[in-house]
């Protein structure tokens, strides 16, 4: 994951100061020589560290901070602060055209993610209340028009694609098209190249003065580190883009980058790919990422990620099923697949605040609820339903056919009676905030049994 290198590093450097007290002048200087050594380790930009340290010791060695009772919280406190500026203090959104369709670019390098990405945005904007359609204007990398057809369909959105002629005219077209059909978001995917280049950028300054698109949005690689933040120049100065996309930021990548495009280029990162999945995509929230470096979690987009995979009717639908003790192994099978698609178990357990770094070194396979999806599978209906009918010979069976010990059931079992008792008794009214409450001690528990304080190596 991006920045759990700066994260450890500044944690560090928080832990040192705590444990001082009072703080000297001399102790704030030395911890931000520390900070400057992180940031540029994280492939931060030179000129950026320089500019964010100063502002941060300035602030830091006031008088109000170092005869405060907490001085380090306080440096804390500032430095949260620096790092939201520095990524910008608001949530910048997409510019909405007055009259539809608003027309948004994508352009970038050839590797960015562009295509994949078009589509991502593209299914967020759909779950939004939006009719995009997506314009296939790459033409000379192999199979591109293929690939977005690919993803488009599996991002329910439609494709417009004209095959292998002039992409300024499939622009025009494109948008023609998206006007009569009454689409209300046009997102064309541009053409990129191994490097920038005259032709590249000539062929992007014909599509955008005929299509004059509200959004130019620049699609960079994460993992190109501090070179990311170079293309963003050049095609800022090229054609003016007016937003960022940083793909590959779940990468083990050292994320300099989203903290240097802001500061270098003035322009703002408004979403994220966060994995390989069409869902894995978030709109970019710099106070969230600041939380994030800082350790502090982000518990607003762990919130929204699960409201994304389960509906207020599902909400009181599950707790109705806990009241009524009807809860069956079929129910926790669905429960798992929804946790399934909010993101990986390491990414969700580094949105809690204080857990991810006590959970930085345990191997979080997530190939462990596979595990229990066996399980269950291969339970009959009648023992999924009731699961107190399991005898001995049923749990042999079961071993068997999910590839698992005997042991590994006795344990499904005894921790799915351990969650029905613990469940119930947060379910006094059919609401989402007393599941809020309940998952939050299954949450618990299943990270104790992560981490190895419940003594089980099942993932619940």
């Amino acid at each position: 994951m991006a920045f759990e290198g700066l994260s450890e590093k500044l944690n560090n450097v928080f832990k040192k100061l705590k444990s001082r007290g009072k703080l000297s002048e001399s102790d704030v200087n030395e911890a931000m020589r520390e900070v400057k050594l992180a940031l540029l380790e994280a492939d931060v930009s030179y000129k950026v560290v320089k500019d964010f340290v100063k502002k941060v010791s300035e602030r830091s060695v006031g008088e109000e901070v170092l005869a405060s009772l907490t001085p380090a919280q306080q440096v804390i406190k500032i430095v949260n602060e620096e790092l939201v500026s520095l990524m910008g203090n608001s949530n910048a959104r997409i510019n909405f055209a007055s009259k539809p369709p608003t027309v948004i670019m994508m352009c970038g390098l050839q590797g960015s993610g562009k295509t994949t990405h078009a589509a991502k945005l593209a299914k967020m904007l759909k779950k939004e209340g939006h009719r995009p359609l997506l314009a296939a204007c790459d033409i000379y990398r192999p199979a591109a028009i293929n690939q977005l057809q690919i993803v488009g369909q599996k991002a329910d959105v439609k494709v417009f694609e004209m095959g292998q002629i002039d992409p300024v005219i499939i622009a025009k077209e494109a948008l023609a098209h998206a006007k009569d059909y009454g689409y209300d978001v046009l997102i064309i995917d541009t053409a990129g190249r191994l490097h920038v280049d005259e032709a590249l950028m000539d062929e992007l300054k014909k599509i955008k003065e005929l299509t004059t698109p509200d959004e130019i949005m620049l699609v960079v690689d994460a993992m190109t580190g501090q070179d990311a933040v170079n293309v963003a120049k050049a095609f800022d100065e090229a054609v003016g883009i007016t937003s960022v996309l940083m793909s590959k930021l779940d990468s083990d990548t050292r994320g300099g980058a989203a903290l240097s495009v802001l500061a270098v280029t003035g322009k703002p990162i408004k979403y994220v790919g966060m994995g390989e999945k069409l869902d894995d995509f978030e709109q970019f929230h710099p106070e969230r990422m600041a939380s994030r470096i800082l350790g502090m979690g982000d518990v607003l987009t762990l919130i929204e990620k699960a409201e994304n995979v389960m509906t207020q009717k599902d909400a009181e639908k599950l707790t109705k099923k806990f009241k009524e003790n009807s809860f069956t192994m079929d129910d926790l099978l669905e429960q798992m697949q929804q946790i399934k698609r909010m993101g990986s178990m390491k990414s969700i357990i580094g949105m809690l605040p204080g857990v991810g770094d006590k959970l930085k070194d345990v191997d979080i396979d997530d190939s462990q609820l596979g595990r229990v999806e066996a399980l269950i599978t291969s339970m009959t209906p009648a023992e999924r339903a009731k699961p107190s009918i399991i005898n001995p010979s049923r749990k042999r069976r079961i071993a068997a056919g999910s590839g698992n010990r005997v042991e590994d059931v006795n344990r499904l079992i005894k921790q799915f009676d351990q969650m029905q008792k613990m469940m119930k008794q947060f379910t006094g009214k059919s609401s989402k905030a007393n599941l809020r409450k309940a998952r939050k001690q299954l949450a618990k528990m299943n990270f104790d049994k992560i981490a190895g304080k419940g003594g089980g190596d099942l993932p619940f």
